[in-house]
């Protein structure tokens, strides 16, 4: 029988030995980081290409899904009562992340849990074969192979053995999905045990959550954002979605909180409006967008926003989800990118995934045509770019 090729696109054999070679490759780059012979040997020992790993790359759920199917998923009612369960728990360590970080403990809670649902699923990958399939078939370029070399620093360090390195299929590690250089910029041995065990220790995953955001510019005492109504009228432009203003200023334009509380004293946000305007509609902070430095996905902070929210104040959103309207298809979302960029607009990668960079093309897009600019990609927003032509608008 004939031996077909797979994802790395080589026969089996010769794709052992070009993964065996890389690997061997690897030596000199390791040994500048301060890795010994011994320990990179023992970590490379019997390591074999996972080829399913690549197939794995694909889709991401936040990217993929409507945004009330990623929120419903994201804050179930079964991870509500787990959440409330590990925050009163670990209530102390939470506090004490509080007063020594500034984070709230929402987010940490919202974080923990999408993560790996609050310790329950932290991976049972080898992180280090799949860094270096992942580094071997050059996704995104050198950062998995860089990854792989700071995952060699950690074991010369000894915090922890080979075997007991475990994470996602895409090296993610412990109860806080650290990647290696996270793990050894913002890891902390907050329970005092004498190492950085983001494994098996709640407090140690907690204290190195609020550590990473603090180290991201967490503005103490601002919350990420709410949920608000817009009153009647109320005249959206693009630069309420795109710049932050002052509070002050959306209260004075009769936009209210749907809680009922009151603004903050100081600061500013800016509109998000994930389902446009005929879904929640939120105020986010500078805060929202520390949650993007941990994952860059919206849909992602918003989640960790409401989960945290709901586990520690019980807050729900007022507004209902648009549920029946029908969501763009990957593809749809494809040609809708490809359309925006031809016409002379900048809808980010042409990748099938609703992002921010999308939802801002829209919004200059709707805007320029005397539209809401709500951002929000629908089949008949679809259809109307899809009949533009070329230079239309006037741009270039």
């Amino acid at each position: 029988m004939a031996c077909s090729a797979n994802a790395s696109g080589k026969k089996p054999y010769a794709r052992d030995r070009s993964f065996q070679n890389f690997l061997s490759s690897l030596w000199p780059l390791a040994e500048e980081r301060g890795v010994e012979r011994q320990t990179f040997d023992r970590a490379f020992a019997n390591l074999a290409f996972d080829p399913k790993v690549v197939a794995k790359t694909i889709k991401q759920p936040e990217f993929v899904q409507s945004i009330w199917q990623y929120i419903a998923s994201a804050v179930s009612p079964e991870r509500l009562d787990r959440g409330r369960q590990r925050a009163q728990a670990e209530s102390a360590w939470l506090a004490k992340a509080k007063k020594d970080y500034g984070v709230d403990e929402g987010v940490i809670m919202g974080i923990w849990g999408l993560e790996t649902d609050f310790g329950a699923s932290t991976g049972d990958d080898n992180v280090i074969r799949e860094l270096a399939s992942l580094a071997f078939v050059h996704f995104r370029g050198d950062y998995f192979r860089d990854e792989l070399l700071w995952a060699l620093v950690i074991l010369q360090e000894g915090e922890i053995e080979p075997r007991q390195m475990l994470g996602s299929w895409a090296g993610a590690m412990g109860q806080t999905q650290f990647m290696p250089s996270s793990y050894l910029a913002y890891a902390v041995d907050f329970e005092g045990a004498g190492r950085r065990d983001i494994w098996t220790s709640a407090p140690d995953a907690i204290g190195s959550t609020a550590n990473f955001l603090a180290a991201h510019g967490w503005t103490k005492d601002l919350p990420w954002g709410f949920e608000v109504e817009l009153p009647d009228g109320f005249a959206l432009t693009d630069a309420d979605s795109s710049k932050a203003a002052p509070f002050g200023d959306f209260a004075a334009r009769g936009v209210r909180r749907a809680d009922g509380g009151a603004f903050p004293r100081s600061n500013e946000g800016r509109l998000f409006l994930p389902a446009g305007l005929k879904g929640p509609v939120f105020l986010i902070t500078g805060n929202f967008d520390v949650i993007k430095a941990y994952n860059a996905s919206t849909s992602y902070a918003l989640a960790v926003g409401l989960l945290g929210d709901a586990i520690i104040g019980g807050k729900r959103l007022a507004a209902r989800w648009p549920t029946a309207d029908r969501s763009l298809s990957m593809g749809q979302v494809r040609r809708l990118q490809a359309k925006l960029a031809q016409i002379g607009y900048s809808p980010g990668d042409i990748d099938g995934m609703v992002g921010e960079a999308l939802r801002s093309a829209l919004r200059a897009y709707q805007e320029r045509k005397g539209l809401k600019p709500d951002g929000y990609a629908t089949l008949s927003l679809m259809k109307q770019i899809d009949a533009e032509k070329r230079g239309s608008l006037g741009l270039r």
